[in-house]
């Protein structure tokens, strides 16, 4: 069994942050914070730990922010010392959070100091929330930022739906003043910044398909291989829905003209198991037509009714009259994202997002031994 996340902030930890912050603040209370700081820290999830620690620096640095912000830029690491790394700054974020937003630049500007040794994306967003034109005329300052992770956390902290943080409801319902960031960022020579600017894009087409699509077809012309990865790893959720837009930028056309056939090995899988199947599409058209070929699998739950996951399978391109031939075993196994319910399930091909073909299968569970 992995080691559970909540276990990243344990006493050991907690030591070592009041070590490295007495370091630096001669009057800090390292024992108070010490004993706040693991009160019950072992029965706490991932996040109440972090809170806990987080109440623990309210309560033992200066009630001046100013102050406490000045010791914490001076507890972060340096070529001479070790100092505030990794999930230690977890509960510093929190800090700079809850405690900043009236110091709203020092309080951006410190995160940007902390974020090449953790990540800040958690910590700028109620700063966003509170005065979004505000922090974004800071943040855009970013993107030519010597330091990758800095220019990162200019797209990462700016996701409308980032997984795990709070929602930017403001830039849910118009993104429009972080393209302007997205765009600065698209043809950054790191792709560890490329991926989160496609990732970025991505959760504006959930809300916003026909916007993201336009800006791709307006980026894409003539563009490098390293962009045209990002713009297509962008239109992922688009390209999968069978946004026509979406699919005529990367040379998708209808499937009109498109035949495909769905044969399952068997209808009956094996939790544990494998569904193996075949697939074959064939071009009944009169042009070469580029495929892209995936396929969903509609997933029986609690209740009954079936929650469709999509999952690639290949991009091919057919000439008039061709046909290509495509096996493939789909597993299911035990993930930790899904529970899986015994019964009839469904598979459909989607050819350039359209499902041209589907079967039901019947998913069975092991008999438990009952000694």
């Amino acid at each position: 069994m992995p080691e559970p996340l909540k276990n990243l902030l344990h006493s050991g930890l907690v030591g070592d942050m009041a070590d490295r912050i007495a370091a630096n603040a001669p009057a800090f209370d390292e024992e108070r914070f010490m004993r706040l700081a693991t009160d019950g820290l072992d029965a706490l999830e991932l996040m109440e730990r972090s809170a806990l620690i987080r109440d623990a620096l309210f309560a033992t640095l200066p009630d001046d922010f100013i102050e406490a912000a000045a010791i914490l830029k001076a507890s972060l690491p340096t070529l001479a010392r070790p100092g505030l790394s990794g999930w230690m700054l977890l509960p510093v974020n929190q800090f700079i959070a809850a405690g900043g937003l009236d110091h709203f630049e020092l309080g951006l500007d410190l995160l940007k100091a902390l974020t090449p040794h953790f990540t800040a994306e958690f910590g700028i967003r109620p700063f966003i929330h509170r005065d979004q034109q505000r922090a974004l005329a800071v943040i855009s300052g970013w993107v030519d930022d010597p330091d990758q992770h800095v220019r990162r956390l200019a797209s990462e902290g700016t996701r409308p739906r980032l997984p795990w943080a709070m929602r930017l409801p403001q830039l849910v319902k118009d993104p429009a003043p972080i393209l302007p960031i997205l765009t600065a960022l698209m043809d950054d020579p790191e792709d560890y910044v490329r991926r989160s600017v496609a990732n970025s894009l991505n959760d504006i087409a959930k809300d916003h398909p026909d916007l993201v699509a336009a800006f791709i077809a307006g980026h894409i012309q003539d563009a490098s291989a390293e962009r045209r990865r990002l713009l297509k790893h962008a239109s992922r959720t688009l390209l999968k829905k069978g946004h026509a837009q979406a699919l005529a930028n990367f040379g998708f056309g209808a499937a009109a003209s498109l035949e495909s056939e769905l044969r399952l090995i068997s209808g009956e899988v094996m939790f544990g198991e494998g569904l193996d199947f075949e697939i074959r599409v064939t071009n009944v058209g009169k042009a070469a037509q580029s495929v892209m070929i995936d396929y969903a699998i509609h997933h029986m739950k609690a209740d009954g009714s079936l929650s469709p996951k999509v999952f690639k399978c290949k991009t091919i391109m057919l000439a008039p009259g061709q046909s290509q031939a495509i096996e493939r075993r789909h597993a299911m196994r035990p993930i930790t994202t899904r529970r899986y319910y015994p019964g009839q399930h469904r598979i459909a091909i989607l050819v350039n997002g359209a499902e041209s073909a589907s079967e039901s299968f019947i998913l069975m569970m092991p008999s438990r031994d009952p000694s």
